[in-house]
């Protein structure tokens, strides 16, 4: 093989000093010198957003060798640090920081030289490289000299596609009981011979079966709430009697999960299942919503002319991955997660169908649809692995009614309140409406791209039915009098456009006058919809009038639409039948989005609906406004659950490892379970079961209670983090609950960990989507994280990676109409501690994940409540103690004791992860 020779220099920038590599060797320079080369050379880069960030030089572009990864190996995945970049490019990793800049040019020259050996991603990479040539990508002169002409012109991407196939409707699942001994044999199988004999794990099984036993009662399902302690193995614990239920009933089971990294691990276990990768595909399937996926429409506009600049270069990528990708998600899936954030806001969500504008099989690309391929796929699975958000949409709106899951299994149970709230949530926002209004009217001020409004899409319909021509044609006058494009400038300015935009500007005058606050620092500003002004009241009528306007036609032209499927006229083939029936669907979930619209208004100085919560909101990110409108929450969102979900179903599996977490007590935690999920709005009561972890938490684990950390001091609270950071040695994961304490912390003491050679990485100040933020976590004991709520239970990292949890105080709820309703509903303070309990359990089940885990669980908060500490496991360790008192104990019973412990601990770490 020949050696590449690389003439580029490569930059590396850390917290702890900036450094150029050339032929000349390696030398540490200024900021200044650093931008004026980067701006004057091309230069080899790892992770070009985040190093320009921490130059102080945003527009940082160059050789990203991040992207050149991703041309060669699409659909692979890399850590993007230096040490987990080396291991996917099977390099020894830089020892130093002063050590990452030479090696960047070793790495590009391993993966310069992958063309010439067995490159199993070859197909297809001549003509990519010649379209990057083209726009001028900065490693298109370096790999495409390398790569042969392909004696044969390469297949299109959409050539290569597969097709999936129409299958036979599924009929209805037979009703078939599974013994407990079934169920507890099929685990024993799954665990393999020789594996612990866990007792908390078969009984969950064995209690799991209730779940898939035939109803006995219309709109009384079989609920099980179980709640599995950590290292219970619950997973396995569930897909046991799930797969045999769905082996001998012959329907499909819908395991539900909150976060897309529980996803993963769910694909990762039904290997145990079904052990033959092509077995796997039919029998397991992934599913999430539509905005997830690739939209090959949207990819084949991009590749065509659609997306200039950057965003160009990330559709050549993208289409790359999609030929190699195993189902097309873009978010969660086999595209990694730091690929979009390499191009910062450059076009990855206009490559997915976010705005509901499919046209199903009026498509070319229909047969070869990655959303179309799973939602069949899903139809003839024994296992689905989805997430609680579509499981609702598909219960409320999906087209899919004939093959609607009967059994379900909603792990991370605990997020089944907050999903339904989110799901069943109105807003009348001028966003949402400008939104509607470019579905039904298309482009209106010449906007590049594919999208064509409601009467070009339905345009055959509308020759063919009078009735429903009239419809559309009514449909696209009433959306003129929506918010239109500058919509937010004119209602600034006092000069608003329409009914809708006049009563947008009544909602921002009222919010303004009742909420905001002398100091206010620029956050979003909400206030009751109570008390009405005249001019609120007066707005609302002539908006509710244009709603009206629209609602009307657009359920006529769903009526004359299903009219026109049960005629079936001659040109109606199959693909136009699935393209009206997808239209449909469409149509009706705007309708039903324009009259939950009206039903807001229709509380605009009309009687308070109990049910409900309603508010006015601005919506604003450090003072700029983006957004305004009228909300409404249902006051317990699991009433909609129980009924759309949950009652049509025969039975339901809900657990989770902090189900009952908030309560003051066991049986105070079951009735907040029980209210969370739903359970009182069904007719027949749910059983409950419950295992306790296995770990011995008292000996690993310790909770410290530090009284001396003034809240409100942000130096003294980043001296806090810093110091019991390197009393760990790393290893710490920190939750704020405000971003810009988050962020000021991290400003004060990312220079001084790296000093000490502890990397630190942070939510809302790396350019890095969060997913790959745990992932770089966890592939080092050294670093620490900090983040917020999303971190505080969707982080699963087991070993020394995840040593010490620091808070920053006691989470409280934030302060809201919504949570103010809910807690005068709820008992008032009691209601608090209630979600403060249960938050602390999540935060402290981060630590300990495994039985050989150890940890500390540090409260940087000298008012915590003794109330609230029944939230940690009994008989765990809680003292109040010093800074100085916690920093000593931590750094006794954590810290990893020189490099090499911490080399012995990374190899300990990579060994497990295999």
């Amino acid at each position: 093989m020949a050696i590449v020779v690389i003439p580029y220099p490569a930059l590396h920038a850390s917290h702890g000093g900036i450094w150029i590599a050339s032929d000349d060797g390696t030398r540490p320079i200024g900021r200044g010198e650093a931008i004026r080369i980067a701006a004057d050379t091309p230069v080899i880069l790892l992770n070009a957003p985040l190093i320009g960030q921490r130059l102080g030089y945003l527009e940082l572009s160059g050789l990203d060798l991040l992207e050149l990864f991703a041309f060669l190996h699409p659909a692979q995945f890399a850590v993007p640090t230096p040490r987990g970049f080396a291991r996917a490019v099977d390099l020894s990793p830089p020892e130093t920081d002063e050590a990452v800049a030479a090696f960047l040019r070793e790495a590009a020259a391993a993966l310069l030289a992958v063309p010439q050996g067995d490159w199993t991603e070859r197909a297809g990479a001549w003509t990519a490289a010649q379209s990057l040539t083209r726009l001028r990508w900065p490693w298109a002169p370096a790999i495409a000299p390398l790569l042969a002409k392909p004696q044969v012109n390469e297949r299109w991407l959409f050539a290569t596609l597969p097709e999936w196939e129409e299958q036979a409707p599924r009929p209805a699942p037979l009703m078939v009981q599974i013994p407990a001994a079934d169920a507890e044999a099929r685990l024993a199988a799954l665990t393999g011979d020789g594996a612990e004999e866990r007792l908390g794990q078969r009984a969950f099984a064995a209690a799991a079966t209730d779940a898939f036993s035939p109803r006995a009662m219309r709109d009384a399902p079989n609920l099980v709430l179980a709640e599995a302690g950590t290292g219970i193995g619950k997973t396995l614990g569930y897909l046991a009697p799930a797969s045999l239920w769905a082996e001998r009933a012959g329907g499909a089971v819908w395991i539900s999960t909150y976060t897309k990294a529980l996803q993963r691990q769910l694909a990762k276990e039904t290997e145990r299942l079904f052990p033959d990768a092509a077995t796997r595909r039919h029998k397991v399937v992934t599913r999430k919503g539509r905005e997830n996926y690739l939209c090959l429409l949207n990819l084949e506009d991009a590749l065509q002319g659609g997306f200039a600049g950057r965003a160009a270069i990330l559709a050549q990528l993208v289409a790359r991955w999609a030929a190699y990708s195993a189902d097309g998600d873009m978010v969660g899936g086999d595209l990694p997660g730091w690929l979009p954030t390499l191009f910062r806001r450059n076009g990855p969500t206009a490559l997915t169908d976010r705005r509901g504008e499919c046209v199903y099989a009026g498509c070319p690309h229909y047969r070869k649809c990655f959303i179309e391929r799973a939602a069949r796929a899903s139809a003839e699975a024994d296992v689905v692995i989805a997430n609680h958000a579509l499981v609702m949409v598909n219960a409320a709106r999906g087209r899919e009614t004939t093959t609607r899951p009967t059994r379900y299994v909603f792990d991370e149970g605990h997020h089944l309140f907050e999903a339904a709230d989110s799901m069943f949530a109105t807003a009348l926002t001028g966003q949402e409406t400008i939104e509607l209004r470019r579905w039904i009217l298309g482009p209106e001020s010449g906007g590049r791209g594919r999208r064509r409004g409601l009467q070009a899409r339905l345009s055959d319909v509308a020759s063919y039915d009078e009735q429903g021509g009239i419809a559309i044609q009514d449909a696209v006058e009433a959306s003129r009098h929506l918010a239109s494009d500058g919509w937010l400038g004119r209602i600034n300015e006092g000069a608003p456009f329409g009914p809708v935009e006049h009563l947008l500007a009544a909602v921002r005058g009222l919010t303004y006058a009742r909420a905001e606050q002398p100091g206010d620092a620029g956050y979003g500003l909400e206030t009751e919809l109570a008390e009405p002004t005249p001019e609120l009241i007066e707005a609302a009528a002539p908006a509710a009038a244009a709603l009206d306007a629209l609602v009307r036609p657009l359920v006529t032209l769903g009526r004359r639409l299903e009219a026109v499927l049960a005629e079936a006229p001659d040109w109606m083939d199959a693909p136009a039948r699935a393209r009206v029936e997808g239209a449909i669907a469409s149509i009706g979930w705007r309708a039903e989005t324009v009259a939950a619209w009206l039903s807001v208004l229709a509380r605009v100085g009309g009687p308070v609906d109990p049910a409900h919560v309603d508010w006015l909101a601005v919506d604003r990110i450090e003072g700029r406004e983006y957004d305004i409108g009228l909300h409404r929450h249902w006051l317990d969102p699991t009433r909609p659950f129980a009924e759309i979900v949950l009652k049509p179903a025969h039975g339901a599996l809900v657990t989770s490892a902090t189900l009952t977490g908030g309560g003051a007590n066991d049986a105070d935690g079951w009735d907040i379970a029980e209210a969370r999920v739903g359970a009182p709005h069904l007719a027949r009561a749910p059983a409950r079961f419950a295992v306790p972890s296995p770990f011995d938490y008292p000996a690993n684990a310790e909770v410290l209670i530090v009284t001396d950390v003034k809240r409100g001091d942000l130096p003294a609270l980043a001296n806090a983090y810093a110091r019991l950071i390197v009393a760990a040695g790393g290893g710490t994961l920190g939750l704020f609950t405000a971003i810009r304490r988050l962020r000021g912390v991290h400003g004060r003491i990312a220079d001084r960990l790296a000093r000490e050679g502890l990397p630190l990485h942070a939510q809302h100040v790396d350019p890095i989507d969060t997913g790959t933020l745990v992932d770089i976590f966890r592939d080092d004991p050294a670093a620490s994280l900090l983040g917020t709520d999303a971190l505080r239970d969707g982080v699963d990292v087991p070993g020394s990676s995840l040593r010490l949890v620091v808070m920053e105080g006691v989470p409280w709820p934030k302060p809201s109409v919504l949570h103010a309703a809910r807690r005068l509903a709820g008992g008032g303070s009691a209601y608090d501690d209630r979600i403060v309990r249960a938050r602390l359990a999540q935060a402290f089940g981060r630590l300990i994940r495994r039985a050989d885990d150890r940890g500390a669980f540090v409260m940087l908060s000298a008012a915590m409540p003794s109330r609230l500490l029944s939230a940690f496991p009994p008989g765990v360790g809680i003292a109040r103690v010093t800074l100085d008192e916690a920093v000593a104990r931590v750094q006794a019973r954590l810290s990893l004791p020189g490099r090499i412990g911490h080399e012995a601990a990374l190899a300990s770490h990579h060994g497990d992860a295999g």
